[in-house]
């Protein structure tokens, strides 16, 4: 068996996967957020982190015996870019390195990215794919991919950027936005179920701001805090958020598309879990015109975890 530790901004994650690629343990634990913040300093989340592995690996180990473990890999940056560094990380790379002392099990480090590629390829039965588009769009990453896997054992990919957020990300407008209507953090999941209330084509019009590869959210952000404050319905403004981040992301994907040829494209990350957004994704790529494929993970492996570091620990031996 195989573990994978991830600690991202907002998540603690342990997961176990088997020889055969079958996830038998994925443990994770969201780090509070006080009401009304929008987020964590990364001293604060470090020390969340210490506190919930504890408490995560007795339930890994009261299942998964450790002399079982085969490997272990850890996310100990968020991708793979000379001088990429969050602090949140260590904390998983301090856990992952006392377990593969202690055990005597080689020990491989990754990237967060690359962990939501793995999950993300594995969870739309896509793992054949070697070259791919890929959007990442979580609450503190919002781009676009050209995605490869170069090596398989050890599971490696090469990753270019060809588009971004340059502001603020897509996870983080729905957050800020969220926040600004009372719901909780994150706000992702309570946002998009007061879009639901909104009726068929009542949403508000946020528009979306792409130049060549270049997005931008900080200005529907402050349209849509605009529309609140002059009391237009919540679910209005919600539905108008997923439309403008729906919209964005359709841009430069199908730019992508038809100027790279590539027509598959895999969808990770947190944001990547709305209903509304796969549908418009769907409709927009898919259609005759662009030709496009969108590979979606099931919802529960968009957003933050440890099973596709799991899944690159098993391609340390296999």
């Amino acid at each position: 068996m195989f573990l994978g530790v991830d600690s991202s901004c907002y998540t603690t994650s342990l997961a176990v996967t088997d020889y055969r690629g079958n996830i038998l343990q994925d443990e994770r634990k969201i780090l509070p957020v006080p009401p009304g913040q929008q987020g964590l300093q990364q001293s604060r989340a470090f020390f969340y982190h210490t506190r919930n592995y504890p408490e995560l690996m007795e339930k890994v180990f009261s299942i998964s015996k450790g002399l079982e473990l085969q490997g272990v890999a850890v996310s100990s940056k968020p991708r793979p870019l000379e001088g990429s560094y969050m602090p949140v990380f260590t904390a998983g790379l301090a856990v992952a390195r006392n377990i593969a002392a202690l055990l005597g099990i080689p020990l491989l480090e990754t990237t967060h990215q690359e962990g939501h590629l793995a999950a993300g390829l594995w969870s739309a039965g896509v793992l054949e794919l070697e070259k791919f588009l890929a959007l990442h769009l979580s609450g503190g990453t919002t781009e676009l991919l050209l995605a490869e896997q170069t090596e398989k054992k050890p599971l490696r990919f090469s990753i270019k950027v060809l588009g971004e957020a340059y502001d603020i990300s897509a996870g983080q407008l729905v957050d800020r936005v969220g926040v600004a209507m009372g719901l909780p953090f994150p706000a992702g999941l309570a946002l998009e179920r007061q879009a639901r209330e909104c009726a068929a084509d009542a949403k508000v019009i946020i528009p979306s701001f792409v130049k060549g590869y270049r997005m931008s959210f900080s200005g529907a952000e402050t349209l849509a805090k605009s529309y609140l404050q002059k009391g237009i319905a919540a679910d209005k403004v919600a539905r108008g958020i997923e439309h403008c981040i729906a919209a964005t992301i359709e841009k430069v994907t199908r730019r992508a598309i038809e100027e790279t040829g590539i027509r598959d494209v895999l969808a990770v990350g947190g944001v990547a879990a709305n209903g509304y957004i796969r549908r418009r994704l769907i409709r927009g790529l898919e259609h005759r015109a662009v030709g496009g494929k969108i590979h979606f993970p099931q919802a529960e492996y968009c957003s933050d975890n440890a099973v596709g570091v799991s899944l690159i620990a098993r391609s340390i031996i296999l």
